[in-house]
């Protein structure tokens, strides 16, 4: 890369994001790491999507655009789920209800949160469920989908409390270790990701999951970058 003007790093999915804060004693920030290295080796801009915790940015000592899933999410859930104007957008916990709420005003629907208490990483002890979604479809919205021990919990929950149909999305699919099992046998009747990680094998695993291709909004990233313009315009619309 020595003779190369300038180094734009795209990272659909931003690795070690959920490591932003010690939880615990002597635990590593591994983002802030991510972060260190990917200056260090030269980058210049980072283009990544729905950064589990926007205060990532300020690792960097580089821009970096933190692109967003929401006119996608919004667009799809439009031209894909039936009533869904009399649906119900969920949260599976409360650090996601900023980004449920901006949903569900931009489609002007209600929205829940299921509050979940946790003892461990990929463990959820209880959950309770606020909002009502007796009788309607409940779409539940996360950033992250890894082991989907929250996802497949919440909609038991959202059984319990009456709802009709359920789907959920998730904008990174991990998918990891008992993932595809555990989706193949909740009662979600579709999840929804998008590609910011190669797909392919979970879907063979798992006929539930739909992808939505995120090309063109990177696409659109990268060339506003180089042709030095705003990218405001893709966190309201999706690009054509």
């Amino acid at each position: 890369m020595s003779s190369v003007q300038r180094v734009t790093a795209v990272i659909p999915c931003f690795p070690y994001a959920r490591q932003d804060k010690q939880d615990e004693s002597r635990v590593p920030i591994s983002a802030r790491l991510i972060a260190n290295m990917l200056v260090t080796a030269g980058a210049d801009h980072v283009i990544t999507m729905d950064l589990h915790a926007a205060q990532i940015q300020g690792f960097f000592s580089i821009p970096v655009d933190n692109l967003v899933a929401e006119p996608t999410i919004v667009k799809y859930i439009q031209d894909n789920i039936d009533n869904w104007k009399e649906a119900v957008i969920v949260s599976p916990d409360a650090g996601g209800t900023k980004r449920v709420s901006k949903i569900a005003d931009r489609l002007k629907v209600n929205f829940a949160i299921i509050h979940k208490e946790r003892k461990q990483a990929n463990k959820v002890e209880s959950m309770i469920l606020v909002g009502n979604v007796k009788d309607k479809t409940a779409i539940i919205v996360d950033d992250m989908a890894d082991t989907s021990g929250t996802i497949c919990l919440a909609a038991e929950k959202l059984v319990e409390a009456g709802a009709s149909k359920i789907y959920a999305i998730c904008i990174h699919g991990v998918l990891s270790g008992p993932a595809c099992e555990r989706l193949n046998s909740a009662p979600i009747d579709s999840i929804i990701v998008t590609n910011t990680i190669p797909q392919e094998e979970n879907i063979k695993k798992c006929p539930k999951i739909k992808c939505i291709d995120m090309s063109n909004v990177f696409a659109e990233a990268i060339k506003c970058n180089h042709d030095g313009t705003t990218i405001s315009h893709l966190h309201f619309n999706v690009p054509t």
